[in-house]
This record gives C-alpha cells, structure tokens and sequence, in this order.
C-alpha cells in the first residue's frame, strides 16, 4: 500500500481524502502533473512543476507551497515509497468551498502527492504498434479552454477515449474545430513522410508536453534529426510513412493503424524505433532532471 502526500502528511492511500465539497471534484477546478521515475530519477521533475504553476496562476489557485518547496515534497513522497521507477500525480485543486461556481470562496487549496507504479499499453505495442481511431469529437477551442491550463476538466478528452475504447482500441487522434490535427486524448502526435518528422504546433490547440519538448529539443537532434511544428491535415497523417505518438505515461510509440488504414508497413517504422530507443537510452542511464 503506498503513502500519499496531502496537505502536508504522509498517510495510507486507503486513508487520503478529499471533501465532497472540493471543487476540484465539484467542477474539475485545479491541475495537474503526470511526472514519470526512471531508475530513482524524477524525469523532467522541474519543468512538470514549473508548467504546474503556471496552470495554477492561469487559473488563479494560490498553492500553499513554492515551487522549490514543491519539489523536495514529490522527491520525500518518492523516497517514503521507495519507488525506483514509476508514476507521479501531482495535484492542485481549489479546495473546500460552498455548492456554488465562485472558486474564491474556497479559502486553501487542497494539494496532493501520489506515487505508484504504472503501465499504459501492453509491451508487444513498442514492437508491433498501436491501432488508433480519429475522433468525432473535436478539441475544445483554445479560446473556450487553453490546453496549456494542464487542468482537472479532462472530459473532452474522456468522451473521445471513449470514442477510442467503443472501437476496440486504445488511444484516439483529436481534430480542432478547423478541421487540423490537434493531438490525441492524452498523448501528442507526429509523423514521418520521406525522412522528415512533423508535429502540429501549439496554436493547432495542443498541450506542449514535456516528453514532446524532450524529443524535439534533446532526442530528435541528437539523431540528426529536426522536427517542424506546423499545421497538419489529417490526409497527411493517414499517408505518413510513420506516426509515432509521445506522452509521460507513453513515452515514444508508434502507430500502426488508424481507423481501418494501415500507417507504412504496418508495424513501428526505423525512425520511430531509433527515436524510442535513443528516449529509453536517456531515461536509462541519467534521466534529466531539469
């Protein structure tokens, strides 16, 4: 049974609570991190906090904590769980309040630190690739909701998921209302056409993930690769030679169908290998902090 750090202790998962009057609960008012542990190292850990904050300041929560006092809170919560490799979920909601919407009513926000271990997709998928679907449901615009505010309200992603789980596969590729590739319900996309490696940029409504910005700063180059972050339609995807998606939970996997199409071969294609395999070389040896 593992330790949940909230709101300043240590206690049993069995036993951490939220009041049914939070409204992160009532209304997914607050944020939060996906942080990954490889090898007793917090992948990324600054930069999850860092963007952590600035979800909270665009909503306006005033966490109890600094982001220097955030970290060595999630690096104790590791430690008491001994946990070497595995999952953080860092959490800020707005805290206990009245059944109405107005968030400044809830005096102190409630934060919390779970640590556990994790597996999104089945191993054989690295090898052999995901099949994916394209969604009905398009993204909600980022002038409604900025998909920079890493927030609790997840439910357009969730109803797309489900779109995905109906048709019998995991994940499922999400369009804006412009009718241009956006990301996928909890991961973000690129593809691969003669040798040159494309991703939507972050005005296609995207969340600019950290495992994103690490293949595109660190792991790409390092293969002599350059990534170009511009618009992208969705013929494209489906003529890529290769797509690969990336996310914390993740990592670096490719496609291999989407919808009834066949993405290249078929299978996880040479350039996506060599990228997850240079992602799992960082991760293994010395995972940056940063």
């Amino acid at each position: 049974m593992s330790k949940i750090w909230i709101d300043g202790n240590f206690v049993e998962s069995s036993e951490a609570n939220v009041s049914v009057f939070d409204h992160g609960l009532l209304y997914g008012d607050g944020c939060f991190e996906g942080i990954r542990i490889y090898n007793g190292r917090i992948l990324k850990l600054r930069s999850h906090i860092v963007r952590m904050f600035k979800s909270a300041a665009a909503i306006r929560l005033q966490p109890q904590h600094s982001i220097d006092e955030m970290e060595e809170i999630v690096r104790e919560t590791v430690a008491i769980n001994e946990r070497k490799d595995g999952y953080i979920r860092l959490v800020f909601t707005r805290g206990k309040g009245t059944l109405g919407l107005n968030p400044f009513l809830c005096p102190t926000p409630t934060v919390f630190v779970i640590v556990e271990k994790i597996k999104l997709y089945p191993t054989e998928m690295y090898e052999d690739g995901m099949s994916i679907v394209v969604a009905k449901r398009p993204r909600v615009p980022k002038e409604c909701l900025d998909p920079q505010v890493k927030s609790l309200n997840y439910l357009n992603n969730i109803l797309a998921k489900i779109e995905a789980i109906d048709a019998g596969v995991l994940e499922a590729l999400m369009l804006n209302q412009n009718g241009e590739v956006a990301e996928c319900t909890g991961d973000n996309i690129f593809i691969i056409k003669d040798g040159n490696i494309a991703t939507p940029p972050i005005s296609a409504g995207i969340l600019n993930g950290i495992t994103r910005r690490l293949v595109i700063d660190e792991i790409a180059p390092a293969l002599g690769y350059k990534i170009e972050q511009r618009t992208i339609m969705l013929k494209e995807v489906l003529d890529a030679d290769e797509v690969f998606l990336t996310g914390t939970a993740a990592e670096v996997i490719g496609v291999s169908h989407i919808d009834e199409q066949v993405v290249g071969c078929g299978k996880v294609g040479k350039i996506t290998h060599a990228l997850e395999d240079q992602f799992r070389k960082i991760v293994a040896q010395n995972a940056p902090e940063d």
